[in-house]
């Protein structure tokens, strides 16, 4: 692999444009985003104009930017603990992740990898601490390994704001009409945000008014883990960039209103691929028994999957609750998720949901404790690697029950909690959160411990940034980041 880094000088003669470049060129692309997502959730990028990336496409078949090592690491203008001022990664560019921008004419978005300039001993060029390399590993092992694919597709709420207030643009609910109501900015923000991503190649299935004032929900389809991860920050930008021409600020924050319900992320995940749940080549001959438990049945891989997820769901908790104010969403009784580690059927109280459950074909896991100050990248990472490493690949045996009656699991007895397995409770504050991910050594074995330990030393950091005294400039600081 090349180790050539930027473009080189002087060039000789003419060279024939790269295929993108020709493609973009005749979609009337001018400019490029590089893009990229920090581990504080950070959506950063450079613009490139077109004919300079064209030259860094003819100069190396790596072609990339340099970018500071302290970037995956900055809150504010400040560098995060274990994070200094030496040394450049090359973020090389993922061609394949190439996407007309709608809501900015004439530009272009591409994601990459964050790579060394220059190969260690063993020749790799691999950081431990990219984000979409560590999704790409951990969906690649899942098939290589086990058979497994996965899809996943996002619900991501919002809030359209009044910039000249932050009050909320409307005072309408759940799926109330008003909410749309023709001529209206809000309808026209939201026509706008479903035509910019059908254009640029993302599924949306519905939006809708959400049950705070001025929150509006937007479902995109099912992709691959890394496609959807993309497709979702995509959509985040579309949320802000079409809010703001409209003259209005769209926010992801958790909880922005205290009397009313926040906004989520809510993430679905589908498990394809060997049912047999073998665990070496001997036993691919076995077949497994679905799981059963009152008219609910499973194929084993499901079964194991959401094993796993439910083992490691409060250590996961610091990827997606990453931020102190996500614990003021995720709350008994609204609808939320709920305190426990249990899940239920087609139970909105639960933090696992099984959506569609008497359709294999369209049956799906649904996981609300999930919010828009999360990277998708590195929750993703997280959720999928439970349930594959820690549960399918183990054939890890489903031992809780879910919840189907009407009762969250807080209203339970704790006789009737024991009853359906149910022990664990998930963090209340980032700080708990936090020593959960530190004590799950097999969570840490999964994703890398020290990518887990950069990480959490990162999160910290953010979380304290923030200034608790002042409860209204954190949550205006909170709107502005979010």
């Amino acid at each position: 692999m090349s180790t050539v880094v930027g473009v080189t000088y002087p060039r000789t003669g003419p060279q024939a444009p790269h295929p993108a470049v020709v493609l973009l060129q005749s979609q009337n692309i001018a400019y490029i985003r590089v893009q990229w997502v920090d581990l504080t959730n950070q959506i950063r990028y450079r613009v490139l104009p077109l004919a300079y990336f064209a030259k860094l496409l003819q100069s190396s078949n790596r072609p990339a930017v340099s970018l500071t090592k302290a970037t995956l690491g900055m809150v504010f203008l400040n560098m995060s603990p274990g994070f200094t001022c030496n040394g450049e990664y090359s973020y090389v560019f993922d061609l394949d992740s190439l996407r007309t921008s709608s809501y900015a004419p004439s530009h272009a978005i591409v994601m990459g990898w964050f790579q060394e300039k220059y190969p260690s001993p063993s020749g790799s060029f691999d950081v431990d601490l990219c984000p979409r390399a560590l999704l790409k590993r951990i969906s690649e092992q899942a098939h290589s390994q086990s058979n497994v694919d996965f899809l996943v597709g996002f619900e991501t709420e919002f809030i359209l704001l009044n910039k000249s207030d932050h009050s909320p643009v409307n005072n309408h609910g759940w799926s109330c009409s008003p909410a749309l109501l023709s001529g209206s900015v809000e309808a026209a923000v939201l026509e706008e945000i479903a035509d910019v991503l059908a254009r640029d190649g993302i599924e949306l299935q519905m939006y809708h008014a959400e049950g705070t004032p001025g929150q509006y929900e937007v479902v995109t389809g099912p992709l691959p883990p890394l496609q959807a991860a993309d497709a979702l920050i995509h959509t985040r930008e579309t949320i802000y960039n079409v809010a703001n021409k409209h003259g209005l600020r769209a926010t992801l924050a958790p909880r922005v209103f205290g009397d009313n319900p926040g906004s989520g992320t809510h993430v679905h995940i589908s498990v394809h691929g060997h049912d047999g749940n073998a665990a070496s080549p001997e036993e691919a001959g076995r077949v497994a028994r679905p799981w059963t438990w009152e008219g609910l049945e499973l194929r084993p891989a499901e079964a194991s999957f959401l094993a796993g997820v439910l083992d490691h769901l409060p250590a996961l908790c610091v990827f997606t609750l990453p931020f102190y104010a996500s614990y003021g969403r995720v709350r008994d009784g609204i609808w939320s998720g709920g305190t426990f580690a249990c899940w239920g059927v087609e139970h909105r109280e639960t933090p696992l949901r099984v959506c569609n459950p008497a359709s294999p074909s369209s049956r799906n896991f649904e996981l609300k404790m999930m919010d828009g100050t999360s990277n998708p990248y590195l929750t993703l990472a997280g959720i999928l690697g439970a349930g594959w490493a820690a549960g399918i690949s183990k054939q890890k045996e489903l031992r809780i029950k879910p919840i189907t009656s009407g009762a969250s699991a807080v209203e339970l007895t704790t006789e009737e909690r024991a009853s359906l397995g149910i022990q664990a409770k998930l963090p209340l504050t980032i700080g708990e959160a936090q020593e959960a991910a530190s004590k799950d050594e097999e969570l840490q074995e999964i994703l890398g411990a020290g990518f887990v330990d950069a990480y959490l030393r990162v999160t910290k950091y953010k979380n304290e940034r923030y200034d608790l005294s002042d409860a209204e400039k954190a949550r205006l600081l909170l709107i502005d980041h979010y």
